[in-house]
């Protein structure tokens, strides 16, 4: 049964708001409490049965039912704590599961925009230590619970025994309180920059991992070590901080209820002396005064927890409460067999993370269904924006993107995302078998068409693999060069069958007979597919049918590559400065 989420409004406290996930283990969770409180019964039973014991021993009386009173004490105390604790721990561990799901599954529908803003060291950070920390509060969290009904039953028995040893015991009660609520206020704050500075030294890490090499082109890894060693020492001042502040008051938490114990072996022995109280009696309340003991120590345990807890849901809930920009209307129109017309209509757009300089100003360009065309124009003219427009990664600011005549933002975004692959210089490859890779949008792909599609992207270097195409790679695809990764992306690209391909320099990494070899196969399977190559080298703009020159965020010029050369100095221009000095080779 899925989760049902967090509860919408923001003004409750955490705990209230997290209640819906953990109202689906009720039924569990309020089995083994009520598991876990007749425990108790049974621990609170036991000092009572021992003093009468002692007491029938004391008066020669048989001692037989004694024993087999704390036998049996002892057998419920056993299944018992073994059914609470189980069921505890198991719905905690329930309740960590379903905690994590929505976070990645709120992470799959945000937008890119959200993650042009996030490190995503503190999004891993969050997703595992500050789950884990909620997770622990309500696996320990109900003995809490547990242990207050044992204190309360415990001085329930203690009154009945002797009410002045009762006030005895209870006289430390108030300054355990007190301290309490010091812990808790100094714990709270360093809790929280904890969980902060854990999220940076995981952040540090993870960048060093995927920019391993990097660092080490630049001999940079004495200047990372450093760097991680900083972020470790403020971690460490922080974990030092909040280890000093629980050991000044949680020792202090558990030495006051012994002056406690001190006073009732006092009081109670004179007491005894005077006859007013019977030797067991006082063995009683002795073991109840110990039993006290374990209350005020796990409440110690469980407001550090608590807070811990409490700083971790609000770093959670901030991806949780997250709204994602890029949203399905409810009405979308469903997308079954897109013809593959691509228009950009007075099209306007600004990156939120930029310096508010408009990429795109009154951009317009139709694409006609199985049409090639070739996007060139200088670095941050917006090209590669096209591309992520057309399948609604960011939203336009003004104007319309349209397939088929439909604003993109009226299609169904599986629909869209089914109809539209981007390819882009620097593809992600999962580390997982090269089939698994290229089948990646179709997993039910057969295996004639992940051969074609790698023989149509110029990928048979995977024949010579050891495993063929259930070989694995590396992270990220580390274990092959960047040409043959951008050669399975292709395939993969293939494989997904859209009705719009964008070609974002997608072949930048693999030599130019290699391309053509690509390219050849992309006219046999283009009649069917339109196209949108942005464009960087002579090579690639042979592809096209058409060159659409941008510059200053518009379509400067459109037309054969010759046609532009010959009546646009600024299109010239920018092939010299990409480095296409071959342009007269090529066909018009």
């Amino acid at each position: 049964m899925p989760s049902p989420g967090l509860h919408p409004d923001r003004s409750l406290s955490w705990l209230r708001r997290i209640l819906p996930v953990v109202a689906v283990y009720r039924n569990v969770f309020a089995a083994s409490v009520t598991a876990g409180l007749v425990s108790v019964a049974a621990t609170a039973a036991v000092p009572v049965v021992i003093g009468r014991g002692v007491d029938a021993a004391a008066a020669g009386d048989a001692l037989r039912p004694w024993v087999l009173a704390l036998v049996a004490l002892a057998g419920t105390r056993f299944v018992l704590g073994f059914a609470y604790r189980y069921g505890l721990f198991r719905t905690a561990h329930c309740i960590e599961a379903d905690l994590r799901n929505l976070v990645y599954e709120r992470l799959t529908e945000l937008s890119f925009s959200y993650w042009d803003r996030t490190q995503t060291g503190q999004v891993i950070s969050r997703a595992n230590s500050d789950i884990r920390s909620i997770q622990l509060l309500f696996a320990f969290g109900p003995l809490v619970a547990m242990q207050l009904a044992l204190l309360v039953m415990g001085t329930t028995a203690m009154v009945a025994l002797s009410l002045p040893l009762t006030l005895v015991a209870m006289a430390p009660l108030p300054l355990v309180l007190y301290v309490g609520l010091r812990l808790r206020n100094k714990v709270f704050p360093l809790t929280w920059v904890t969980q902060s500075r854990m999220a940076d030294v995981a952040m540090i890490v993870d960048e060093n991992i995927q920019g391993a090499q990097v660092v080490r082109t630049f001999a940079q890894e004495q200047a990372q070590v450093d760097l991680l060693a900083g972020s470790a020492q403020r971690l460490r001042w922080a974990g030092t901080a909040t280890a000093d502040a629980r050991a000044r008051h949680a020792p202090l938490m558990e030495a006051l209820p012994r002056f406690g114990l001190a006073l009732v072996l006092l009081t109670g022995g004179l007491l005894a002396i005077d006859g007013s109280i019977a030797v067991g009696d006082i063995v009683a309340f002795n073991a109840y005064v110990l039993l006290m003991a374990a209350p005020f120590r796990m409440i110690g345990f469980v407001l550090i927890q608590w807070q811990r807890a409490s700083a971790a849901a609000q770093r959670v809930f901030e991806i949780l409460d997250e709204s994602p920009e890029i949203i399905e209307r409810p009405d979308a129109v469903r997308m079954t067999e897109p013809a593959g017309r691509v228009e950009f209509a007075d099209v306007s757009f600004t990156y939120s993370t930029g310096d508010g300089t408009s990429i795109l100003d009154g951009f317009s360009l139709t694409v006609e269904p199985g049409e090639t065309v070739a996007v060139v124009g200088r670095t941050g003219s917006g090209k590669s924006t096209l591309g992520r427009l057309l399948p609604r990664f960011y939203d336009v600011d003004r104007g319309e993107v349209r397939i088929d005549g439909v604003d993109v933002r009226d299609l169904r975004i599986p629909d869209l995302r089914r109809a539209v692959t981007v390819a882009t210089d620097d593809p992600f490859l999962f580390a997982t078998s090269v089939r698994d890779n290229v089948a990646f949008a179709r997993p039910d792909a057969d295996e004639a068409s992940v051969a074609v599609a790698l023989v149509d992207a110029a990928a048979g270097f995977v024949t010579s693999m050891p495993g063929g195409t259930e070989t694995r790679l590396g992270e990220r695809g580390s274990t092959i060069s960047g040409g043959q990764r951008q050669r399975l992306a292709i395939a993969r690209a293939l494989v997904a069958d859209p009705a719009v391909l964008v070609l974002d320099d997608a072949t930048s990494a693999i030599d130019t007979e290699v391309e053509e070899r690509i390219h050849s196969a992309l006219r046999r399977r283009r009649s069917h597919r339109t196209t949108i190559v942005i464009a960087h080298r002579l090579s690639t703009i042979a592809l096209a049918d058409r060159v659409v020159f941008i510059a200053d965020g518009k379509v400067a010029a459109s037309g054969s590559h010759r046609h532009l050369l010959s009546t646009v100095p600024a299109y010239a221009e920018v092939l010299t400065d990409i480095g296409a000095t071959e342009s007269a080779a090529l066909p018009d």
